[in-house]
């Protein structure tokens, strides 16, 4: 298996930042998406549902002054978003 099935077609690379970290992710694919592309081994064997009902993938996001919890398994990741936590199950190696 070619590892571009996992990943919604795209033609470039948008950078968020991820916990202080600058990264580069596949624009139109989610978050969760983004980490394994970043993590293909740790976040492909973690304990995700991919579908947003075990919450093991949530994150939070920088929003104004505030911060947003959402789940990364169901958030496109966008050019610029900035990631200021992450759940525990979120293992990246990169």
């Amino acid at each position: 298996m070619d590892l571009q099935d996992f990943f919604q077609p795209y033609e470039k690379l948008v950078e968020i930042d991820i916990v202080g970290r600058k990264c580069s992710v596949p624009e139109n694919n989610t978050l969760l998406r983004g980490f394994q592309f970043l993590s293909m081994e740790t976040i492909s064997y973690g304990d995700f549902c991919w579908n947003g009902d075990c919450l093991n993938c949530q994150v939070w996001i920088k929003n104004g002054d505030k911060e947003k919890g959402v789940i990364s398994c169901r958030t496109n990741a966008s050019d610029g978003m900035e990631i200021v936590r992450m759940s525990d199950e979120i293992e990246l190696e990169f």
